[in-house]
């Protein structure tokens, strides 16, 4: 059994080598990456022309985890066209002005839609952890959540998030471990149940915003998880 190794990625040039890495899947984003903001439906094209993995943009015009109905509209436009350019899936996540999951935003946005797709790490702001992950197994859809078990990083969260993985099984096929995760992480969270990783600066040279994702890095990333997802479902 292995793990899915997800990569983000800014365009083709990103896109090419993580597959040759081993990456399963890739999340595509426009410009600024700190924001993770939507890309342009074109670079979406783009990769899915020189690439066959699964591919899930982001869909996200600014910042905060909010929508209004003006913004929806250009959203539910935006999963259109990320489809018609054969996206396999999306990420987002909305949250309402209680700090709470919007399944209401969520629902209308998927409204005539059918795929599958990853809560942001919006998720990591929501004010009730329980109550967002109860509401979590309720979105239709839904195959993943990006978390670092805290809104910081997995060094701050690491402990809370192994700890709800080790005792719910659905919590566990959900996480999609994220927040600049390091190679002393794994182990832990393969351990707790996770299957499924998420990686940005860590396979760029130097860790570098400004440097292309790099087929190498992408595998010794592939060899850590399959090995380590092995290990821990021997001692089950």
């Amino acid at each position: 059994m292995s793990g899915t190794l997800e990569v983000r990625v800014l365009a083709a040039h990103d896109a090419v080598p993580a597959e040759a890495g081993g990456a399963d899947r890739l999340e595509v984003v426009g410009e600024p990456v700190d924001d993770a903001r939507s890309p342009e439906p074109r670079a979406v094209a783009a990769i899915r022309d020189r690439t066959n993995i699964h591919l899930r943009p982001v869909v996200r015009l600014r910042e905060g985890y909010s929508t209004d109905g003006g913004e929806l509209v250009r959203l539910r436009g935006l999963v259109a066209a990320y489809l018609d350019a054969g996206a396999d899936g999306l990420v987002f996540g909305f949250l309402n002005g209680l700090g709470e999951v919007d399944a209401e935003v969520i629902g209308a946005l998927m409204d005539g839609f059918t795929c599958p797709w990853t809560f942001s790490r919006a998720f990591d702001t929501v004010l009730d952890s329980d109550d967002a992950w109860t509401a979590a197994r309720r979105l239709p859809g839904l195959d993943g959540v990006r978390t670092a078990g805290s809104a910081r990083t997995l060094e701050h969260g690491l402990d809370d998030l192994v700890r709800r993985a080790k005792t719910d099984a659905e919590v566990a096929a959900l996480v999609v471990a994220d927040g600049q995760l390091h190679p002393d992480h794994v182990p832990w969270l393969a351990r707790a149940g996770v299957r499924q990783f998420h990686l940005d600066d860590q396979v760029r040279p130097g860790g570098s915003r400004k440097a292309y994702v790099d087929e190498a890095l992408v595998r010794s990333w592939r060899t850590l998880i399959d090995t380590e997802v092995a290990h821990a479902v021997r001692r089950v």
